[in-house]
């Protein structure tokens, strides 16, 4: 296993096990180096919670760019995932450009969006402008919805695997080298993943559980990163954050009291396992 030092941009929930409080410690159980580019601080996540803090961060994004600039600093790796408005992409670009080492990769959770709707706050204009990041990207991570807005698409639930491949084209036409779609399904008992490699296309179909869980794309996306500098394929690491993410579901799902994301800090010795395969 090599060690890589991997720049994750999004922002902070301090409660509510999503976004930087997900990916610091996954990324870290998976033996790399994690630096973060916080790009807001709020006291909650926004799904489920009343009267949160929000602290906007974008302007502090530059200064810590610059300051890294000066200092030599360049990661071998640059993942992000929510990002919250037109002018963090543009500082999210400049950052590419400026500090990623040679050689190094670019993997874009373009978070913004689930279950046929955008989260609140955005609208189709930004989807546009979040679709900007695919030629930068070596691999990209949207679930369907965002693969939707991303393309221009119109949002259906049932979709069909010619459509899925067609989706797949049309996000490698953005500039996307790689494609990692989550959420795909063809049977109401099941849910997957569909990847676009330069291997070629496969899918890794999963149980489905019936109850959805805040974070639990944060925990893929993570784990997948983790997976994918730390050597694995783009197909193994696609799976093994699947039934990582998807291990932290069963875990949860039968805590009435636990509806604010998935209990993923217990399952990490089953990634860290995975892993040493």
């Amino acid at each position: 296993m090599t060690y890589k030092r991997i720049l994750t941009i999004q922002d902070i929930s301090c409660l509510g096990q999503c976004s930087l409080t997900v990916a610091l410690p996954i990324l870290s159980a998976c033996g790399q180096e994690a630096c973060i580019m916080p790009s807001a601080v709020l006291s909650t996540h926004t799904g489920g919670f009343r009267n949160f803090t929000f602290c906007d961060l974008t302007e502090e994004m530059p200064k810590i760019a610059a300051h890294w600039i000066n200092e030599g600093i360049r990661f071998d790796c640059i993942y992000t995932g929510y990002l919250g408005s037109k002018k963090q992409i543009d500082y999210v670009i400049d950052i590419f450009r400026s500090l990623l080492a040679p050689g190094g990769k670019i993997v874009v959770d373009p978070a913004m969006a689930d279950n046929g709707r955008l989260y609140t706050g955005f609208d189709d204009a930004f989807a546009l402008e979040m679709a900007r990041l695919c030629p930068y990207a070596d691999v990209i991570l949207p679930n369907w919805t965002e693969a939707c807005f991303l393309t221009g698409r119109s949002y259906r639930e049932d979709y069909t695997p010619e459509e899925v491949t067609g989706m797949m084209d049309a996000l490698q036409g953005l500039g996307a080298k790689s494609v990692v779609i989550t959420g795909i399904g063809y049977d109401p008992a099941q849910t997957g993943v569909a990847v676009r490699s330069e291997a070629g296309d496969s899918y890794y179909a999963h149980h489905r559980f019936e109850s959805g869980f805040h974070g639990t794309g944060d925990v893929y996306s993570a784990a997948f990163v983790g997976a994918w500098t730390s050597g694995k394929g783009l197909e193994e690491s696609a799976r093994i954050a699947a039934d990582y993410t998807l291990s932290c579901i069963a875990l949860t799902k039968d805590d009435p009291n636990h509806w604010y994301g998935v209990k993923f800090e217990a399952m990490l010795p089953k990634l860290i396992e995975e892993l040493q395969k």
